[in-house]
């Protein structure tokens, strides 16, 4: 998305901070297609070097506070990230994945083939349905802008380690669009996407960023035993 775009947003007048959203990196069960939800998978050797370049690319960055989901792939990213600035990170489960229920475990094949109405519905108005056993998007939504709306607040420049969903739908809130159209807002794993916050506008300076996926490793330089 280009720099520029901007959306109002409720914080305080004259408040300037940058928020940095990154989904965790690649887990076993993103590498099969898996639903994974609030299962709570480890990332892989595959989704550890993505945290560490990721972590690579944000060592300069001025990040005053660091906030995760609790579940294991989130919160091991933002470990390896933190490796470069040494804060304290707050972990809110209102930050979790998507609970998705009855689904979670499958492979997205086996779901195409069991749930095909249910698929025709989550394609044609994915804002309007809930997970069998689990939650919707508004869900999801109302539980993540609480910690989020607190992050803001505080007017620190903050990174937040989350989830797919969880992201897009933070993304929704932030740009005032429908969770139906969610999909504009989904990202990758081990991706940054990068707001500013000012004068009571969100900035959106970059999304779904993995740029940094693609550059060279720096052996020796990433401590991952934090």
């Amino acid at each position: 998305m280009a720099a520029g775009l901007a959306w109002p947003v409720v914080v305080r007048q004259g408040d300037d901070m940058q928020l940095i959203l990154i989904r965790h990196g690649e887990t076993q069960w993103n590498k099969e297609g898996r639903v994974q939800g609030i299962s709570d998978i480890e990332l892989s050797s595959a989704g550890m070097e993505q945290a560490r370049r990721l972590a690579l690319s944000l060592k300069d960055s001025d990040i005053g506070v660091l906030h995760a989901s609790p579940l294991k792939r989130a919160y091991r990213t933002a470990e390896i990230i933190n490796s470069f600035h040494q804060k304290k990170i707050a972990v809110h489960p209102e930050l979790m994945e998507m609970d998705q229920g009855d689904f979670e475990g499958l492979s997205f094949k086996e779901l195409m083939a069991r749930e095909k109405e249910f698929i025709h519905r989550w394609i044609a108005d994915p804002a309007s349905v809930r997970m069998p056993g689990g939650e919707s998007l508004a869900d999801v939504q109302t539980r993540a802008w609480q910690p989020i709306e607190k992050i803001i607040a505080g007017s620190q420049n903050a990174l937040v380690v989350a989830h797919n969903f969880t992201i897009a739908a933070i993304l929704c809130r932030l740009r005032n669009i429908s969770l139906s159209e969610f999909r504009k807002t989904c990202v990758d794993t081990a991706s940054k996407t990068v707001i500013h916050i000012r004068n009571g506008e969100t900035h959106i300076e970059t999304i779904n960023d993995i740029s940094h996926l693609n550059m060279p490793p720096e052996p020796d330089t990433v401590r991952d035993d934090s």
